[in-house]
């Protein structure tokens, strides 16, 4: 009969032998006890608290594991085997609500997505809908890496992005035809255009386009460390200085 209480690995789960004296081990191996020293000296930014008087479902537990492990270590690291690990469950409760890493892969970034769009809203809520410039900022200041819940997106956004690239079936989920980004962001330049507060020669299109993948890039940049936060945020203002810079007859 297998032993329920037989010790495992604090990582990994793998079981440990048993000891006859001494401290019983913590780890399984050398490379399981750097990890865990790794984790420890720098945890990744805790997800989001759930709404008062309710628990994370165990579907959003195991798609926040995905999500630390790609952040940290990118998704070929991210095996069912590592997120049950990472989540704190067995492989089977993973297999039980995911039957497939594609599956699992496509939940977990649909949920990302959910809550970025809900972290979004939110912080806009302060922002007058009738400035488009002021609109417009906030809505490309998402992409940036300004606090811990924004920088630990890009990171997954980023893995998921590298993934795609040799994988056919996440592309078409990740990289699907929709631009909303693009025709918000062209909306907003619309609109400014007939108020009068945007230049009217533009072409609201190619300025979302142009304006969108620049700050995608830019993000990725402070990133990296190759940018700050600041020169960043001084050419998006140069760049939105152009766009709303008023015509003949404008505000």
């Amino acid at each position: 009969m297998c032993d329920e209480n037989k010790a495992a690995c604090q990582v990994c789960r793998a079981p440990l032998p048993p000891v006859t004296r001494g401290r019983p081990p913590a780890y399984c191996s050398r490379g399981c006890q750097a990890k865990a020293y790794r984790r420890r000296k720098n945890p990744p930014p805790a997800p989001a608290a759930p709404e008062p008087g309710t628990r994370p479902s165990r579907r959003r537990e195991i798609s926040e594991a995905l999500w630390r492990v790609a952040a940290e270590r990118g998704l070929d690291a991210a095996s069912m085997r590592e997120v049950a690990a990472e989540a704190g469950v067995s492989l089977r409760v993973v297999q039980y609500h995911f039957d497939s890493k594609h599956r699992l892969l496509v939940s977990a970034l649909r949920l990302l997505n959910e809550d970025n769009e809900r972290h979004g809203r939110a912080r806009m809520a302060s922002v007058d809908p009738s400035d488009s410039r002021a609109l417009l900022g906030a809505i490309l200041s998402e992409f940036l890496p300004l606090d811990d819940q924004r920088r630990a997106a890009l990171r997954v956004f980023a893995a998921y992005y590298a993934r795609s690239l040799t994988d056919p079936a996440l592309a078409s989920v990740f990289l699907h035809d929709a631009q909303p980004v693009e025709e918000l962001v062209a909306g907003v330049i619309e609109r400014a255009q007939r108020d009068g507060t945007a230049a009217p020669g533009l072409d609201p299109r190619h300025e979302a386009d142009l304006l969108v993948a620049g700050i995608t890039g830019l993000g990725m940049d402070v990133l990296h460390g190759r940018r700050t936060v600041a020169e960043v945020r001084r050419a998006v203002d140069y760049h939105l200085g152009r766009v709303f810079a008023a015509g003949p007859g404008g505000a």
